[in-house]
């Protein structure tokens, strides 16, 4: 059985394990990380502990097993000036290795809208690198929709 919830203060060493993996491990994220200005093992532990301080910028979200964590995700929310409505940009999404073909992913994200729906969050946005096919399949099929775009970044 899966359960997900937001991190709260006793899971932020199952996040930071989690994440930390993902950013130094996932080809696509490592790409792009210098043009998002990766600050590393000390960017990824003061961005946990601003999800902490303050709930309202967003959250981590976690999916749990029986064997413990088994799947993360960053939600960050914004104000969409088109819907005129609360929106939140989903990072980060990461399935343990070993845990991967089981549906921990698409548990996550389908309890990921529900949380959102509660709150009032009327859409997620996500990107996906282009050379991901596999990432951009699973979101399609959780009923995310292409949007042509391309996004950009700017270290400031």
């Amino acid at each position: 059985m899966i359960t997900c919830r937001k991190m709260t203060a006793p899971d932020v060493s199952d996040a930071f394990k989690m994440l930390s993996v993902f950013l130094s491990e996932d080809e696509h994220y490592r790409a792009s990380s210098q043009a998002y200005g990766d600050r590393g093992i000390q960017g990824l532990n003061d961005a946990l502990y601003l999800f902490l301080e303050h709930p309202d910028l967003g959250f981590v979200w976690m999916a749990y097993d029986d064997e413990g964590v088994a799947g993360i995700c960053v939600i960050c929310y914004a104000v969409s000036t088109s819907m005129g409505a609360l929106v939140a940009k989903l990072d980060d999404v990461s399935v343990k290795a070993d845990r991967r073909g089981e549906g921990i992913g698409t548990v996550l994200i389908k309890a990921l809208k529900e949380q959102l729906t509660k709150e009032s969050v009327t859409r997620i946005d996500v990107a996906v690198h282009l050379q991901n096919p596999e990432a951009r399949a699973f979101y399609e099929r959780l009923g995310f929709q292409p949007l042509n775009e391309e996004r950009l970044a700017c270290v400031i």
